[in-house]
């Protein structure tokens, strides 16, 4: 462990308002308490450092006038990425398997000291619980990091897809490799942005690996009873034989609600699928 002039260590990008905030709130603890957590550099030339991650620690430490703890450490071959990773939590939230991938990078790499590189301490270091952590790297172990590189960020895919996909992996011994494949093809042929090509691949896998359109092999009941939404209406909601479907047949009280309806149904929409993402974190 080291400790550091903030001034020897160079940064990436401006801090945006938000962490400013954050920033404050860690120059009183800071203040208080001390550096309880090293951040993670790597050495340039001329005593110089480049930052791989802890931003807000570093410039709380830059603002209150003193050095740093820091971890110094070499960046070689694929570790590389891990550390960009771990770069990247710094400066927007991760998606699920980002950071199990961050969590696997600290367990494992030389960035925390021997006595610090437990789940434990990996937990203390990205404010999760024990038993998080100890999620995030069964995900990263079973599924393979080559698939989750391959796969990418996956944004739009929370835990409990990936808990999935870990669970075919670990009851069919599907192969790995061919996933991967298949995963950076789906990339390929996807005309969207980087975020929805990783989410693409990731369907691809898991229906590589035995679950074929979404499990939704079986028919779905048919004509189910309408249901009175008291001051709507009546609704009744049906979905396709593979669960991709779904439609609504409302029969409401009152016409104009119909009308408001339809013109903010892809407001609503683009709303509640937030929503949904959010709730599979």
């Amino acid at each position: 462990m080291f400790e550091i002039d903030p001034g020897h260590i160079e940064t990436a990008g401006r801090l945006d308002d938000r962490l400013q905030i954050e920033i404050e709130g860690l120059k009183a603890s800071i203040s208080k308490n001390g550096q309880r957590v090293p951040i993670l550099v790597r050495p340039l030339e001329d005593d110089r450092y480049s930052l791989i991650y802890g931003r807000r620690r570093l410039e709380a430490c830059r603002e209150l006038g003193i050095k740093v703890r820091a971890i110094v450490t070499e960046m070689e071959g694929d570790q590389a990425l891990r550390d960009q990773l771990l770069e990247n939590q710094e400066r927007r939230d991760l998606s699920f398997i980002e950071r199990a991938l961050v969590a696997s990078a600290l367990l494992e790499g030389d960035h925390l000291s021997p006595s610090e590189r437990t789940n434990k301490g990996v937990a203390e270091v990205l404010n999760l619980t024990e038993a998080g952590v100890s999620q995030l790297l069964s995900v990263v172990r079973t599924v393979g990091e080559e698939l989750v590189l391959a796969i990418g960020a996956a944004p739009g895919i929370g835990r409990p897809r990936w808990e999935e996909l870990k669970k075919l992996i670990g009851t069919s011994e599907a192969d790995r490799e061919l996933l991967a494949a298949l995963a950076s093809e789906a990339k390929s042929a996807f005309p969207g942005g980087i975020d929805e090509k990783s989410d693409q691949a990731f369907l691809a896998a898991l229906s590589a690996a035995g679950k074929p359109d979404n499990s939704e092999s079986a028919p779905r009941p048919r004509g189910r009873p309408a249901t009175v939404i008291p001051g709507v209406g009546a609704a009744t909601v049906t979905t396709g034989r593979r669960g991709k479907q779904l439609k609504l047949e409302l029969k409401a009280e009152d016409s104009d609600f119909v009308s408001w309806l339809e013109g903010n149904a892809p407001q609503l929409l683009t709303e509640l699928h937030e929503r949904w993402k959010r709730s599979e974190d």
